[in-house]
């Protein structure tokens, strides 16, 4: 049978863009799922109770990422519950599920360093009680451990309180661009931690907090040694993965 080259044109485009519908489809399951996890994670860790902190993944290959609700009960925090937002500006995709959810009040914050920052696949803003410690006084934690200095490559940077949720991603991003550290504090909130994965983001504000406690109970002895910076920069670029070998 003869199919006229416009027609097998039109079923080419359909093809490819039910193909492309799938694999977003896919995409976005993975990232609800991946955002959930990292959320038990940061629980199971003691970091955030269930209505605390927000946890962000980006869909890889669109303009969107998956977020917490705010204000939800453990026993919520469930894949589908979680809400799908666009980078641009961080609003919520209506007709999907969680949709109908209460957003988080940084979720503008997330859209800007998703946007700013195409290297990040997940975030973790959370006030967790040693980093906030440190975050209310408005001081960076000083590399004190050799843990630091192989995860953080130096002290912890610390932000100035944002005005508002709507310049805390420019805050974020302008601390955290051209920094080796992937955690922050932010003067009288709290801290954020970025990773290629939710997951990742939260084990990094796992070390960040187990950090913050240890210089900060330094501190209650005495004025603590901080690492040298030839010794940090050593311990930092020794850390790091290595090519594998052809």
């Amino acid at each position: 049978m003869h199919v006229s080259g416009h027609r097998a044109t039109d079923e080419a485009d359909r093809s490819d863009q039910y193909v492309t519908s799938v694999i977003a489809e896919v995409a976005i399951a993975r990232a609800r799922a991946e955002v959930s996890s990292a959320h038990a994670d940061l629980l199971t860790a003691g970091l955030v109770t269930a209505a605390e902190g927000s946890v962000s993944a980006r869909v890889p290959a669109t303009d969107l990422f998956v977020i917490t609700p705010a204000d939800a009960l453990a026993g919520e925090l469930t894949p589908d519950a979680m809400i799908l937002c666009d980078v641009r500006g961080g609003g919520v995709v209506a007709g999907t599920p969680g949709a109908e959810s209460p957003v988080p009040t940084d979720v503008a914050a997330h859209a800007h360093v998703y946007g700013a920052m195409r290297d990040v696949g997940g975030i973790v803003h959370v006030a967790s009680p040693y980093a906030t410690g440190w975050a209310a006084r408005g001081e960076e934690i000083p590399c004190v451990v050799t843990a630091m200095a192989d995860e953080f490559g130096g002290a912890v940077p610390v932000a100035p309180l944002a005005a508002d949720d709507a310049l805390l991603g420019a805050a974020v991003v302008e601390t955290l661009q051209g920094q080796r550290s992937p955690a922050m504090l932010v003067q009288n909130r709290g801290a954020v931690a970025v990773g290629a994965r939710a997951r990742a983001a939260a084990r990094i504000a796992v070390k960040l907090e187990n950090v913050a406690r240890i210089a900060q109970l330094a501190r209650q002895g005495g004025a603590p040694v901080t690492i040298p910076q030839v010794v940090i920069d050593a311990r930092y670029e020794g850390s790091r993965p290595r090519p594998a070998r052809t």
